[in-house]
This record gives C-alpha cells, sequence and structure tokens, in this order.
C-alpha cells in the first residue's frame, strides 16, 4: 500500500500542475502514442521517451510487475473551457483502447488501468492512472520488443482526436512497398473511417497521405498523393459521398519522427484525416 502511494505521488508530481503549465499547447517535440488518441479537450503537459529503461508497476504482481524497454511517458491536462473527463471516464477509454487492438487488462481499479499487448513477437505494458477528478492523467507505455505499429483506431477515438486537433492520424492502412494498392487487413481501419463519417453526416475530410525520405522526393509526393486516392476510392465504394473527400499526398514534408531510425520511418509512413471546415 506505501509503495502504491509513494508512485502515485511520482505521478502526480509528473503530470504537471495548473501553476506550472506555461501554455496551453502540447509540450515542444511531444507527440501522442501511436497507439492511443489523447482524450478530447486535453493538452499535452509532460513529455518523456526514453529508448531503454525499467518501470516497475505498483499495482500488478509477478512477472508482469518490472517492465524493460523503449518507455514513453506522457502528461495530459485539461484546456480551460474544454469539457473535463472524470477520472473513471478517462480510465475506462484507455481500457477500451487497449482491448480494441487485442490487449489484455491486468488492473482496472476506478482511475487506474494497467494492460498487456502481445502481437507480432512484441510486447507492450500500458499504464494509465487520473488525477485531480480528471483534471490531469498519465499515460506510461513500455515497449518490450519490436513491434508491428497495428493502431486500428475505432470512430469514437478518430472523431475525439478531429475535435480535439482537426486531424486523426491512421496508422492502420497498409501498402506494399512503391505501390497504391491497399492490402487487405487495412479494412478494419477503412470500416471505422466509414463508421465516423455515417455517424458524422456533415464531416467533410482531407485525406492526407505522408511517406517517408527514402528515394527521390517528386516520387514521393506522387505516391504519397496515390495512397491517398486509394483511400478516398475505397471509402465512396462503402458509400461515401464523393464531395466529401478530397485525396491529397505531401510525401515527407511533414514528418511526425525522425527519418534516421526506422521506427521513425514507419511513423512518418501514415494517413491523416484533416477537417476541411
Amino acid at each position: 500500500m506505501l509503495r502504491h502511494k509513494i508512485v502515485g505521488l511520482l505521478l502526480v508530481l509528473f503530470a504537471v500542475s495548473p501553476g506550472l503549465a506555461q501554455d496551453e499547447t502540447d509540450v515542444k517535440g511531444s507527440l501522442d502514442h501511436p497507439l492511443f488518441t489523447r482524450m478530447p479537450g486535453y493538452y499535452i503537459s509532460d513529455y518523456s521517451v526514453k529508448e531503454f529503461d525499467k518501470y516497475t508497476s505498483a499495482y500488478a504482481t509477478g512477472q508482469d510487475e518490472n517492465w524493460e524497454g523503449k518507455v514513453t511517458q506522457l502528461g495530459y491536462y485539461v484546456k480551460t473551457g474544454a469539457k473535463q473527463a472524470s477520472m473513471l471516464q478517462i480510465a475506462r477509454n484507455y481500457e477500451n483502447a487497449v482491448k480494441k487492438i487485442g490487449g489484455k487488462i491486468l488492473i482496472s481499479e476506478g482511475r487506474v488501468i494497467e494492460g498487456k499487448i502481445e502481437k507480432n513477437g512484441g510486447v507492450t505494458y500500458v499504464h494509465v492512472e487520473a488525477y485531480n477528478d480528471g483534471r490531469n492523467y498519465g499515460v506510461t507505455v513500455v515497449e518490450t520488443g519490436t513491434m508491428k505499429q497495428d493502431v486500428v483506431a475505432d470512430a469514437a477515438a478518430l472523431g475525439a482526436s478531429i475535435a480535439a486537433t482537426g486531424k486523426a492520424t491512421v496508422y492502420g492502412i497498409y501498402f506494399d512497398t512503391g505501390k497504391s494498392v491497399m492490402k487487405p487487413e487495412s479494412n478494419p481501419s477503412l470500416e471505422e473511417i466509414t463508421r465516423l463519417l455515417k455517424q458524422e453526416s456533415s464531416l467533410t475530410l482531407y485525406v492526407v497521405g505522408h511517406s517517408d525520405n527514402v528515394g527521390a522526393l517528386d516520387y514521393n509526393l506522387k505516391l504519397s498523393a496515390d495512397r491517398a486516392d486509394a483511400v478516398v476510392k475505397a471509402l465512396i465504394g462503402r458509400g461515401i459521398v464523393a464531395s466529401r473527400l478530397k485525396g491529397t499526398g505531401v510525401g515527407p514534408y511533414c514528418p511526425v519522427a525522425s527519418n534516421h531510425t526506422e521506427e521513425g520511418k514507419a511513423k512518418n509512413r501514415r494517413v491523416e484525416l484533416v477537417e476541411q471546415k
């Protein structure tokens, strides 16, 4: 019990208090972890990534107690005037997200959840803890091995991201190298985008293709545009009116990570849904 209180206190300090916050924009250089979108109306107040470190769970026991690998820690704080989520609401949202991508919930105790995701030879642990009636919360993700980027955000998460930031990143759309024909494993993501557009009948989107910097610039610009157009055609084929969608490609112009690593290149190869108006 004492250990729980000590770790909880440290995490509260990590999740910045209002008096320490300089503004209500994301910390420079910070990014949501690719596995999760944030709660709408919250900004990143603290951000830390360590390529290899150890994290000890204050809640789990046995073999799932000590996590070693790449450790990403994010602190989120609600913006002034935004709708504040309850602590239970925050925990349940992340619990459902872990389950959505095939993970197992290790701990679910009101404002705290911990999960374990085993896929493609890698294991990823997740700790989420809410504080101060939901004003702020922390997310810790520990990747213990190479894990394929396997994000299939649901319609609600995509909609929440667009509402909060004007865009949503989709990594669950796959192409063969150098081609613009989608692989069948892209279908779950396409279905969720379709569901979002059918639920939000007034939503219009730019479908923006992004690439890494491997190859010539003109080649990557064309390839990213062709891939965006392929997504648009697939959505139209699922019953979405063509006038609600416009595809474009920006190639390597808007990276979200360094292209000097394979992991960074994988993050840069993505599709984004950007609200038109």
